[in-house]
């Protein structure tokens, strides 16, 4: 049990339909503290992540885990998330997790630049083995403090509206970091991301060395 874990929203953006296997992860995840779960439901995803930020500031919650509803993880996926933040002292923690679709590159970004609807980014494919910073990721799994999406809320308004053709992910990583939050990425958490197939680390390392 991680000590003086505060408060948590558990924050799932969503449509109509959840798959089966995301509900049995979020059934079986191990909610110590205090834990609430807020599903929020549209076909405009920006629109129900905007939404969580309010709750989460209405909940007086200290901490947010975001994750998609196409996502499947481990049941102390929130326990060692948590104790990853407080043991080195960060803002914002995602996993790894990778697209459903061919070339499955991991969902992260080492650079991420936005002028106007000018875009220059870079798409991770290594991944290191221990704890990196990234410059954007997906919303797939990803633990903040609320504080991060109170002040990019204060200081640029809804804080997941997309920027020109950026999703409304990388959009809020830009917002954050350039009120000088940093984003870590931890390899050692384990994420599938379900599709036709459940695209894991595992299957990654198998696709590229078949490529």
């Amino acid at each position: 049990m991680v000590i003086g874990m505060g408060k948590t929203l558990i924050a799932v953006p969503c449509m109509d339909h959840v798959p089966a296997l995301f509900c049995n992860s979020l059934a079986t995840l191990q909610k110590v503290g205090d834990t609430t779960l807020a599903m929020e439901m549209s076909s405009l995803i920006y629109h129900s992540r905007n939404h969580l930020v309010g709750k989460a500031i209405q909940l007086n919650a200290d901490y947010m885990l975001w994750l998609d509803s196409d996502m499947v993880f481990h049941p102390n996926l929130l326990t060692g998330m948590m104790s990853t933040m407080k043991t080195h002292g960060l803002d914002m923690l995602t996993g790894v997790y990778y697209r459903r679709v061919s070339p499955y590159t991991p969902v992260l970004l080492d650079k991420l630049e936005i002028d106007g609807k000018r875009v220059e980014s870079h798409n991770i494919e290594e991944i290191p083995d221990k704890l990196f910073e990234v410059a954007g990721c997906g919303f797939g799994c990803v633990l903040m403090n609320t504080d991060v999406a109170f002040d990019v809320l204060a200081k640029f308004g809804a804080p997941f509206d997309p920027i020109g053709g950026v999703g409304e992910d990388l959009s809020f990583c830009w917002r954050a970091r350039l009120l000088g939050y940093k984003i870590w990425a931890d390899p050692s958490i384990w994420l599938g991301h379900v599709g036709n197939l459940t695209i894991s680390k595992e299957f990654y390392e198998s696709y590229k060395e078949k490529k």
